[in-house]
């Protein structure tokens, strides 16, 4: 821990760049080190058996009390110091745990808590890896997943209620690549009247947990924890990563217990993020509120500016809802609209590929989240895995694209997206 004094005075933008990290413990570096080590050396016999039990939950820390480290494959320097570095950028998160992907992330918070017998419900569309891995892996092991519609309350209240031992309720938001957004508190809310509040323990076998996928809009718009989730989620290759050039995940909670299950099923597994994976994501931190803010303003004005475009059916986008509802979720819990768009292109896909292969600026390529402007055809790619009927009723069409916008110049992108919508042949 670093030797300024943490209080819930500092704001964010101050405290991830004070906590967490020590200097005198790296001969006065003013920034954290790569510790690249796979191993420890123990202070003595007594530390390496008190570590090992602190590590098999056979004991534990007292406040204020540390314990050695062992391998890295459970722990290591880079992982503690960017685990307490990200706290403060997640409003009401109390404990953090980092893994070497996004899916890495999803998968082992759902195997810390689900057992064969258990349901997932999850929201559609949802990230194509993370329906494969509910459908084709989890269910083989007797897991049941429900999918439900991205956005419908009332369903997803109704499914919660129906559903056999539900034990995660799992929500992206907004859903991906459609925009949908859904009302993480209303979620919460209905888990707790059904099942419990949440000061009965995240740990009650009878209270499903709520896992968001906050990649889309966190941490800087959307705050899960603060809305009622016990858990958010990231691919940190995302956003928080913000360079496309590493990739991560994390897990954040509420309740440092379950993250401290979380963690035990990532050493067995062996998928924590890597000292130097981490020590780049720490560097990035400090700046993942100015990025975002850039794209998001960025996305905002050509979002609005395309929407009246002849060779645009329509575009998905925050500020542009049309539904009521869809409109009261996005004021109730969203601080800003973000930096993805997705666009309905007449022509279907021939028109999308024809502006695919027209852009000049904005890359053809899956990821979002980094300071270049990415543009991707979901149906073919990041959702080409899905049945033909569930991409339809999902809303992903033949002529939808997805657009991360970056940090350039709007007025350049814009400039960009026109001339590459002329060239669509109609």
């Amino acid at each position: 821990m670093s030797d300024v004094e943490h209080s819930t005075e500092l704001r964010p933008e101050t405290d991830v760049l004070t906590r967490g990290f020590d200097p005198k413990l790296s001969v006065g570096s003013a920034r954290p080190a790569v510790f690249r080590s796979s191993t420890y050396v123990f202070s003595s016999p007594e530390e390496a058996e008190k570590a090992f039990d602190i590590m098999g939950g056979r004991a534990q820390l007292t406040p204020g009390e540390s314990v050695d480290l062992v391998y890295s494959r459970f722990n290591h320097p880079n992982a503690e110091i960017v685990e307490e570095q990200i706290l403060p950028l997640e409003p009401g998160a109390h404990a953090a745990a980092v893994f070497n992907s996004g899916m890495a992330a999803i998968m082992t918070a759902l195997l810390a808590v689900v057992k064969p017998g258990d349901s997932i419900v999850y929201t559609v569309p949802i990230y194509g890896g993370t329906q494969t891995l509910i459908l084709d892996f989890l269910q083989s092991f007797g897991i049941i997943g429900i999918p439900v519609k991205a956005g419908d309350g009332d369903e997803i209240d109704r499914v919660i209620r129906n559903a056999r031992n539900p034990r995660v309720v799992l929500i992206e938001t907004p859903a991906n690549p459609t925009i949908v957004m859904t009302d993480i508190r209303r979620a919460c809310d209905t888990v707790a009247a059904i099942h419990g509040s949440a000061g009965d323990g995240a740990e009650s076998p009878a209270r499903p947990l709520v896992m968001v996928d906050n990649t889309f809009l966190g941490p800087a718009f959307q705050h899960p924890l603060a809305l009622g989730a016990d858990v958010s989620l990231y691919s940190a290759t995302k956003y928080l990563g913000g360079y496309s050039d590493i990739i991560g995940g994390v897990a954040l909670a509420r309740d440092a217990g379950l993250i401290k299950k979380i963690r035990a099923k990532r050493s067995l597994f062996g998928n924590i993020l890597q000292p130097d994976e981490c020590w780049i994501l720490d560097t990035r931190l400090p700046t993942v509120h100015l990025r975002m803010n850039r794209q998001s303003k960025n996305a905002q004005r050509i979002a609005e500016r395309l929407a009246n475009h002849p060779n645009v059916e329509k575009v998905y986008y925050p500020t542009l809802f049309e539904n009521a509802e869809q409109a009261r979720i996005r004021d109730a819990q969203c601080d800003f609209p973000g930096g993805l768009i997705s666009l309905d292109l007449k022509g279907g896909k021939a028109g999308a590929f024809d502006f695919l292969r027209n852009l000049r600026l904005a890359r053809n390529a899956v990821s979002l989240g980094g300071v270049e402007t990415l543009v991707c055809h979901p149906r073919t790619t990041t959702h080409s895995g899905w049945a033909k009927q569930a991409l339809d009723e999902a809303g992903i069409g033949d002529g939808l694209v997805r657009v991360s916008i970056g940090i350039e110049n709007w007025r350049d992108l814009l400039g960009d997206f026109e001339r590459a919508l002329s060239k669509i042949n109609l």
